[in-house]
């Protein structure tokens, strides 16, 4: 008789497909969404003569405020595009996220989010105040996904998803305040365009460390360790 073992990272077709749950999808929906974004903004920007990042806002990828708008091609098509596919993928992954977890409030939030995306891709920077409100939608959101996350998250990284969550939303809260009062902000240095990112881009680097997380293998399917399955060969 011989000896048959089970050897280290060895799966059994039901352990494999069982890996790929809602979970993991969702996971990669959300990278999807934090690439395509960021590769469709720097994108837009590559094509947009003269953009000035810390001056320009993001959505004057899109277009510039009325009255007397600005759009530039193919930047336009590129940014808007960028949003719509990244509102789909954030959709798609809300989904499996509450199929997943059945958590009404990431759900929520997810979801929100999700449209404010969809919003800034169909109304563009002319398009006020619909721009306007679908952008505040998508920050916000954003923020607080990173707060409820928290919830789902059985690991360390929940309190780097609160701090970074709070982070964004006590900066909008900041930035509204400091506006109605008629104060300069602290960060006002940076431009428009600058604290506008400090906004956006902690969200996205946010939702990739959250994907990797959802696509990480759960406890169940760490690799067995090696264990006999039949007797030992005849003098063995």
């Amino acid at each position: 008789m011989s000896t048959t073992t089970r050897r280290r990272g060895e799966y059994s077709l039901r352990t494999r497909l069982a890996g790929v749950d809602s979970s993991f999808v969702a996971g990669a929906l959300f990278f999807g969404f934090a690439v395509v974004a960021m590769m469709g903004i720097i994108t837009a920007e590559a094509f947009y003569p003269g953009y000035n990042a810390g001056v320009q806002e993001i959505s004057d990828l899109g277009a510039t405020r009325p009255p007397d708008s600005v759009i530039l091609q193919p930047s336009a098509t590129i940014f808007n595009t960028t949003m719509l596919v990244s509102g789909l993928l954030v959709v798609g992954g809300t989904y499996f996220v509450h199929r997943a977890f059945g958590d009404r409030a990431m759900t929520a939030v997810l979801a929100l989010l999700g449209i404010g995306l969809l919003g800034v891709g169909v109304f563009d920077g002319s398009e006020a105040p619909m721009h306007g409100l679908a952008a505040m939608l998508t920050f916000v959101a954003g923020g607080a996904s990173a707060i409820i996350a928290a919830r789902l998250i059985r690991t360390p990284f929940r309190y780097v998803s609160v701090a970074i969550g709070a982070f964004v939303l006590l900066l909008i809260a900041s930035l509204i305040g400091f506006g109605v009062a008629g104060v300069v902000h602290p960060m006002a240095p940076l431009g428009a365009g600058g604290i506008e990112r400090y906004v956006a881009y902690p969200t996205l680097l946010w939702f990739l460390g959250f994907a990797g997380y959802l696509m990480a293998p759960s406890a169940e399917l760490e690799p067995a360790t090696a264990e006999p399955t039949s007797a030992t060969a005849d003098g063995e």
